[in-house]
């Protein structure tokens, strides 16, 4: 049974203690002009993906609201409905019961009040207590200010959520010569939790001058939220904080738990986007709810040297609980590595990552990350390669799997580590280090490990691999995923990323897993303490042109522990 809106909604009210019934404009129709796009897609398409999520057109970016309801999983995203630039932002809606398989909808939230007139920008959802999904979101307003606004399904007993609404009292948050917050820097609602006080909390990003904010807003009832005096967080010389997310992970377990839990066996962390840079940032610390102030550990920073979900083209992700498997999932954008005008012409721009399960590593000391599981119903044929050494500059083609669309595992072992490279004490951002020691320079002990989209003669391909230095009484290892010549279009940006890796190799293999699909390579390195995702444009290396090979170009042996890959088949995603 349909439940109205206005029912809902005073239901949620008198929950909370609110001001009685309000009554919702409801999104009847879809705007016609949303459904209308000016681009017109390449008919050749050899970056198009086949397994991560893209629609068939258009610009898309941040990831918004994910959420599961009903056993149907949701994935809302910031979309041009117009063209494969950015602009004319709304949030499109596509659903699936495996997180594999989409199927789309009409937009969620577009314009259609003052307090969203000029955009729909991101947001999250919230999943109350009873079951029901909300959504806190950005609306840029007829001043061009950024605000913040509540909508809510039209139709509870639709698993679907076909129909949103709004409420009349938008914008819920906004800026005023009162709570001095700068009405261009003031954007992108996270998920809220829910204290033991009976209080609803949420943050928004901000900055002040260069001090970037995590602002912290309260409310009773979900309608009427009051800023705190102080922000849950902040760090100076950072810029603009962009789409925060903000989540209880569990000490001891890999299992994810609900935003709002609280408890001595929960670490939290705080993720920002910094706008700056276009690099994110995640700490983890403790967050006191008596006096709803978050402090990171020592050594987990917001700076170039601190932790991040991915080291390359990754971007305004959001983390959602997933309550039918106790999981934490991640999100992320994926943006091109291309030309304007290039994405212009092919008529889309943007991808998702695969999502991520999420958990706390044993050390505490970060996160680690792995595809879930679900993604693997897409191996097809398996290829298997046996044990065994591989010698200093040599490498072997992997024949049999369509090195296009390609899920790689492999691990390695060096049993001498005597001979590896002293590390520089100055070599301290490994970006820069594996910009300036690529898959071309050997080295001792690396570089070793993938080339993918690797074309016949070896003019195009993108590298994965390790180097191990020897450091200050211990081993480093450095993964590094190498686009310097990933394709001979040098309109395109192939900027090198690179991680440094917290695993010890006297006494662990060195494992690696590419996701392969056309023009991404997401890498999860030492089971996902490192990943690193990037875009690549090849011109020879494409469909069954593209091969795929181990590689060692240091003077030292290493051993090829394990290796299997499997060509994968296409998800349905329209």
């Amino acid at each position: 049974m349909a439940i109205s809106s206005a029912c809902f909604f005073f239901f949620l009210c008198s929950l909370f203690l609110s001001h009685g019934v309000l009554e919702l404009e409801a999104s009847h129709h879809v705007d016609q002009n949303l459904q209308v796009s000016s681009t017109t897609p390449s008919k050749y398409q050899p970056y198009r993906t086949s397994y991560h999520f893209q629609p068939p057109k258009n610009w898309i970016n941040d990831p918004n609201g994910p959420m599961v309801y009903r056993g149907i999983y949701h994935l809302m995203y910031q979309y041009n409905p117009k063209g494969a630039v950015w602009g004319n932002i709304v949030w499109a809606h596509s659903t699936s019961t495996d997180l594999v398989n989409w199927t789309p909808h009409d937009p969620a939230i577009y314009p259609s009040q003052p307090s969203d007139i000029n955009g729909c920008w991101s947001g999250s959802t919230t999943i109350m207590p009873w079951g029901t999904p909300v959504i806190l979101y950005t609306g840029i307003n007829p001043q061009n200010q950024q605000v913040q606004n509540l909508a809510m399904p039209k139709n509870l007993s639709d698993p679907y959520l076909i129909e949103w609404v709004k409420i009349p009292n938008n914008p819920l948050m906004a800026p005023s010569s009162l709570n001095q917050i700068n009405a261009s820097s003031f954007r992108d609602p996270t998920t809220a939790w829910l204290g033991l006080d009976g209080t609803w909390r949420v943050l928004i990003g901000s900055k002040t001058d260069r001090r970037g904010l995590a602002i912290l807003y309260r409310s009773k009832d979900f309608v009427t939220w009051i800023k705190s005096q102080h922000p849950l967080h902040s760090a100076k010389d950072t810029g603009m904080w962009e789409c925060p997310d903000f989540f209880p992970v569990l000490i001891n377990s890999k299992l994810g738990v609900d935003t709002s839990t609280l408890g001595p066996d929960v670490k939290h962390v705080l993720k920002v986007s910094l706008d700056d840079t276009k690099y994110e940032y995640y700490t983890i610390g403790t967050y006191n709810p008596d006096k709803d102030i978050y402090v990171p550990d020592n050594g987990s920073v917001e700076s170039d040297l601190g932790l991040r979900y991915d080291y390359g083209k990754f971007y305004a992700s959001k983390t959602f609980f997933d309550s039918l498997k106790n999981r934490r999932i991640l999100w992320g954008w994926l943006n091109e590595s291309s030309i304007p005008a290039d994405d212009i012409k092919k008529g889309w721009a943007g991808i998702q990552a695969i999502p991520r399960t999420i958990w706390l590593d044993k050390s505490r000391k970060q996160l680690v990350q792995w595809p879930i599981a679900e993604i693997e119903k897409l191996r097809g044929h398996q290829v298997h390669l046996p044990q065994q050494v591989l010698k200093g500059g040599l490498s072997l083609e992997v024949s049999g799997v369509t090195a296009a669309q390609a899920d790689v595992v492999i691990s390695f072992k060096v049993s001498d580590l005597r001979k590896a490279e002293v590390l520089d004490p100055s070599w301290v951002n490994p970006q820069v280090l594996c910009s300036k020691k690529s898959a071309s320079v050997k080295g001792s002990l690396g570089p070793f490990g993938l080339l993918v989209l690797a074309s016949k003669g070896l003019q195009e391909y993108t590298a994965v691999f390790y180097r191990i230095f020897k450091g200050q009484n211990k081993y480093v290892v450095l993964m590094c995923s190498d686009q310097s010549r990933s394709s001979l279009n040098n309109r395109n940006d192939k900027t090198s990323y690179g991680a440094f890796l917290d695993v010890d190799p006297v006494h662990e293999e060195l494992s690696l897993r590419s996701l392969i699909d056309h023009s991404i390579v997401e890498s999860f390195g030492g089971g996902g303490k490192a990943v690193i995702a990037a875009r690549v444009y090849p011109t020879l290396a494409i469909d069954g042109k593209a091969n795929l090979h181990v590689f060692n170009n240091g003077t030292e042996n290493v051993k090829i522990a394990s290796m299997s890959a499997w060509s994968m088949k296409k998800a349905q995603i329209s």
